[in-house]
């Protein structure tokens, strides 16, 4: 399956139903991480959890179960990111495909940084410049 670079976020979430309406619950984790926003329109694709991957390709994520979004980033992967916000505890936060967040302690806004990854987490990772000559 192709998955658009546009993707803001992915996640499990279970379709309710509440007098003849139907809901599916965004966690509050993704609205935290910056990717969407309260009151704004968003398109939605249903993906069925009995669509199965090729057992190749099964083999080789073993890194999280399957039911659970893979991070776009691994420990130690190299990344150049661009700072473009500042989190509450001061940290640069850079965003890389769907939205996700690297958050870069020490970083400014504008900063273009090369990281490397020494934390991944479902939602956020956190990386370490190691050159901010970029």
């Amino acid at each position: 399956m192709q998955i658009s670079d546009k993707l803001l976020c992915l996640f499990n979430a279970e379709l309710t139903e509440t007098n003849g309406s139907y809901t599916v619950e965004i966690p509050e984790s993704e609205v935290e991480t910056g990717s969407l926003d309260p009151g704004e329109t968003y398109r939605v694709a249903l993906i069925s959890r009995e669509e199965t991957e090729p057992e190749e390709k099964k083999a080789s994520s073993s890194r999280r179960p399957s039911s659970e979004p893979q991070p776009p980033v691994e420990e130690g992967e190299i990344r150049y990111v661009e700072i473009e916000d500042i989190g509450k505890q001061g940290d640069g936060i850079a965003r890389v495909e769907r939205g996700y967040v690297i958050i870069v302690p020490g970083a400014e806004i504008g900063e273009q940084v090369k990281v490397e990854v020494s934390q991944v987490k479902s939602n956020f990772a956190v990386g370490e410049v190691i050159d901010e000559s970029v």
